[in-house]
């Protein structure tokens, strides 16, 4: 019995031992393919490092303002009885808005104008006598004074009743209608305001220090989300002689075109002085920047001897970089990379460095200096 045992446990463990020699062997031959085994290079994105040069500009924001714009108001008093207009229409410098009442005027200038007949008259008759010293020299001059005074009085209703008819001052769009038919209205009651929108003014501020740059004439962009994805084209026409003493800025005035009148005053607009100036840059997209709190990196491709006599091969190399100013979807390096220095250019978080790579550019990224996406 104690022999069957024995023979039973002696087998157990030549099984177990062979089992655990077979497992030893493959781990350890696995261990060895895995040592010889070199990964497959890893398809990336490129694009080269280019000088180029980037327009200076100023930025800023600002608010948009008609070049002329009024309240139109009535210059008499009177009763409201006929409307020329409709809110918010385009009018030209001359054309009537409102006509008020003007019989009362219109009857006194008529009385006004025989009163102007009679004291004629009176004053040419005056001067015949006076020839042959019929009247004297004082009773002349008081035909002509009552001559003058009547004249004048003619003249006062004259314009009373001009001021009855409310016109436009200048070519504009009129705002809202704030009177209706058979309104009395008080002298500077409001009517309906006035404004000049093509061209239009926009007001900005700068800081100080850039007034060595600034002067009139130069160019400026304004966009705003009013009109988005459009760009509206201005010059400066006028600077401030005066610093806010509490900001330290400099106000700055730009006309700019307004064509279908998209822009309105009051608006909140952003706006770029473009400096005559331009400032050379090298250039990257920003997709091929890592950026870590220790520093910005990117991924230079650099080609190596292939070993015994291979084909060379990509490896990457990371390096870290100053960065400066990022437009659209480019930024500038201002230290550590070459013009024509390939990098990748996507992907670069799951990158290291002296990885073998190989390029397809096939799903680059379209990297523009003013991007215009779809959803935008």
């Amino acid at each position: 019995m104690l022999k069957k045992l024995f023979l039973s446990l002696l087998g157990v463990l030549i099984v177990g031992g062979a089992i655990v020699g077979t497992k030893v062997l493959q781990f350890r031959a696995m261990a060895a393919a895995g040592a010889s085994m070199v990964p497959p290079p890893e398809v990336v994105t490129a694009a080269t490092a280019r000088a180029d040069s980037w327009e200076r500009t100023l930025a800023s924001t600002g608010t948009l303002a008609p070049v002329q714009g009024v309240v139109v108001s009535a210059e008499a008093s009177g009763r409201v009885v006929k409307i020329g207009f409709e809110s918010g229409v385009t009018v030209k410098a001359g054309d009537v808005l409102v006509q008020l009442d003007s019989t009362t005027e219109e009857a006194q200038l008529r009385s006004a104008e025989a009163a102007v007949a009679l004291a004629k008259a009176n004053l040419a008759r005056s001067r015949d006598l006076r020839v042959s010293n019929m009247v004297s020299p004082a009773e002349l001059d008081a035909a002509e004074a009552q001559f003058k005074q009547a004249s004048a009085q003619a003249e006062s209703i004259l314009t009373t009743i001009a001021k009855k008819t409310v016109r436009a001052a200048f070519s504009g769009r009129l705002g809202m209608r704030r009177v209706d038919l058979g309104k009395v209205l008080s002298e500077g009651d409001a009517i309906t305001s006035l404004q000049t929108l093509d061209p239009i003014y926009v007001d900005f501020s700068l800081p100080q220090q850039h007034l060595s740059v600034l002067e009139t004439g130069i160019a400026v962009r304004v966009t705003t989300d009013a009109a988005p994805g459009e760009t509206f084209a201005g010059r400066i026409n006028a600077i401030s002689p005066e610093v806010d003493p509490a900001t330290r800025n400099v106000l700055v005035q730009a006309t700019i075109s307004n064509p279908g009148e998209k822009l309105r005053g009051g608006m909140f607009a952003k706006v770029e002085v473009i400096l005559p100036s331009t400032q050379p840059v090298l250039t990257i997209p920003v997709t091929a920047v890592l950026f870590a709190p220790f520093g910005d990196s990117v991924f230079v491709i650099e080609s190596e001897p292939g070993a015994d006599g291979a084909a060379a091969e990509l490896v990457l190399q990371q390096r870290f970089v100053r960065l400066g100013e990022q437009r659209g979807d480019f930024i500038s390096v201002l230290e550590g990379l070459e013009a024509d220095e390939q990098v990748v250019s996507s992907g670069v978080f799951k990158l290291r460095s002296a990885m073998r790579v190989t390029i397809d550019n096939t799903l680059a990224p379209d990297a523009k200096l003013s991007p215009r996406p779809d959803n935008a």
